[in-house]
């Protein structure tokens, strides 16, 4: 209890803490890379969430690309109001998911990586063929209702703080038993009655969901999108931040995510040689970190080892 209460006052500071950052910067660069670390923060849960059940989901990047299109779609070329575009990006990247997941999820492990993989890519390459969201030269004009003023960013934070939060409630609730359980062992699952596949393809539903509406905030930080900044990259940074913070709570997550976040702003300054440092820096952490950062947060902090996610059995 004690540990649980601890964990949840530094959840709060942390938020808190989170909001007065997005305040404080106000507008300008740094403004908008705080967008950019709550929203990676918020990609990386929805990829984590897909890991409870043992899969790698690189479609995510797919559903990213199909909740900023849509939310740009309503507000720049339809002018509708900036939070019913945002919800339509997220039911839509949702409903998108449940017809991928269920014709999908029945395969498992690499295969299902590579499928997750290739629907990106397909959806990437429709946006380039359609003419009424810019083509290959992609959508341009998507700003935040002019009521936000410099604070985009707290609002960014303040919905990426709610979902982090609805996540690991689901995380621990009985339904996130249920996925850990498929994860280690699908058959003992199906064996009590419960339909795996169903309960597999509702959990990718709900992480696409969140990947939507994270691809509706992007599109507005960044007033502009195209098809290439939704390729399988997306997918390989999102793992890359999982794996340098850590799998075992969705702290790492957050811990990942920002740090690599700024790192990538570091590693412009290396010119031609900014992939090498940032790559480079990767490969380090990981080697380095088995237990990514919140590993070494958890021994500072008293939790002791931090448990790992067992690897899937496919």
């Amino acid at each position: 209890m004690v540990k649980t209460n601890r964990q949840a006052l530094l959840a709060v500071v942390a938020g808190i803490a989170a909001l007065g950052i997005s305040v404080a910067f106000g507008a300008g660069f740094a403004a908008t890379l705080v967008s950019w670390v709550a929203i990676n923060v918020l990609l990386v849960a929805s990829f984590r969430f897909v890991q409870l059940i043992g899969e790698l989901n690189f479609a995510i990047a797919g559903f990213v690309g199909i909740g900023a299109y849509v939310s740009g779609i309503g507000t720049a070329k339809l002018d509708a109001p900036f939070l019913l575009s945002l919800v339509a990006a997220a039911a839509f990247a949702g409903l998108v998911s449940l017809v991928f997941g269920y014709i999908t999820l029945r395969a498992k492990g690499p295969y299902f990586m590579l499928i997750s993989f290739a629907f990106t890519e397909v959806i990437r390459m429709i946006y380039t063929q359609i003419d009424f969201i810019g083509g290959n030269s992609g959508m341009i004009g998507i700003f935040p209702p002019v009521i936000f003023g410099d604070y985009y960013p707290t609002f960014v934070v303040a919905v990426v703080i709610v979902m982090l939060l609805v996540l690991n409630r689901l995380e621990y609730s009985d339904f996130g038993k249920v996925l850990i359980a498929i994860r280690n062992n699908d058959a003992i699952v199906q064996s009590v009655g419960i339909n795996v596949h169903i309960t597999k393809v509702i959990c990718v539903a709900i992480a696409s969901l969140v990947a939507g509406l994270a691809g509706g905030l992007l599109a507005h930080a960044n007033n502009v999108i195209s098809p290439g900044d939704f390729s399988f990259l997306l997918a390989v940074y999102t793992l890359a931040y999982i794996k340098v913070g850590g799998e075992s709570h969705l702290t790492g997550a957050v811990l990942g995510a920002t740090v690599l976040t700024l790192l990538a702003q570091v590693a412009l300054g290396f010119g031609p040689y900014e992939h090498i440092f940032y790559g480079a820096a990767i490969v380090i952490a990981v080697l380095t970190m088995p237990d990514g950062l919140f590993g070494i947060f958890g021994k500072f902090l008293g939790h002791g080892q931090a448990r790992r996610l067992p690897a899937s059995h496919h």
